[in-house]
């Protein structure tokens, strides 16, 4: 019966692209995804910041001043930080999307620098915002700097699979693919970075949406790699490559 609804929900799923703009806040791209349990809408802010609404309520992912200017923007319901690189962690944009009651989680190494929210370590499950929150190691194995050392080190960073009713999205933060991640069950939509050196080349990034199974793609957290080679490798495969402004 539960994969029956699955089938059914995943039937259902509606993608409208669009762009918003607030109080001459550059235009973003946004999608509508329409589920059962109320609509997901995606706002693609640049490169591993994103924005989800769900119920009225509004989740941040790694918010970065450099890209936005978050003062514009609703205020945070939920923030979540990946790990504490400064195209991931922002002070300032945090400070700007907080209100009191604004939920803030992130590795320790986040903590240690903004002072402020809760710690979640690699594989825990939380509440945010009455949304269900999985925590999954994001990190380096091939890719390593002239001194041998990764560029993102393992237990050091987050990925997050946020459950929004029926449907499970992967954030997957700066990571190659990792046992935890082989390990991930009934994923529907996944944000994977394909921004080399420091994380996995677009090939990689093929490999992993077809060990999740994956029904959305989308690439992200560009840097200089071309995201349509996604698209041209997945065409005609069951896997849905979206490719949106995440330079």
């Amino acid at each position: 019966m539960k994969n029956s609804i699955k089938v059914k929900l995943l039937a259902a799923i509606l993608f409208l692209g669009s762009t918003i703009g607030v109080n001459g806040q550059k235009a973003f791209e946004t999608d509508t995804i329409s589920t059962p349990a109320g609509n997901i809408e995606i706002t693609f802010i640049g490169h591993a910041s994103l924005q989800f609404k769900y119920q009225d309520r509004y989740y941040y992912i790694d918010p970065v001043m450099q890209l936005a200017d978050y003062s514009l923007l609703p205020k945070a319901d939920v923030i979540l930080v990946t790990h504490d690189h400064g195209d991931h962690l922002d002070p300032v944009a945090i400070e700007k999307l907080s209100k009191p009651e604004t939920e803030i989680f992130l590795p320790q190494l986040c903590f240690d620098k903004l002072k402020k929210g809760k710690v979640c370590d690699n594989g825990k499950f939380f509440i945010a915002n009455g949304v269900p929150v999985e925590t999954v190691a994001a990190y380096n194995i091939y890719n390593l700097r002239g001194n041998g050392k990764p560029y993102h080190a393992r237990n050091e960073g987050n990925g997050y699979v946020l459950t929004f009713g029926p449907l499970r999205i992967y954030v997957a933060g700066d990571t190659e693919i990792t046992p935890e991640m082989t390990k991930l069950k009934q994923i529907d939509i996944a944000f994977l970075p394909i921004g080399l050196p420091y994380t996995m080349e677009p090939q990689r990034a093929v490999e992993a949406a077809k060990i999740l199974q994956l029904k959305i793609l989308y690439p992200y957290h560009f840097n200089n790699s071309n995201p349509d080679e996604l698209f041209r490798t997945l065409l005609g495969s069951p896997i849905d490559v979206r490719i949106r402004s995440m330079k």
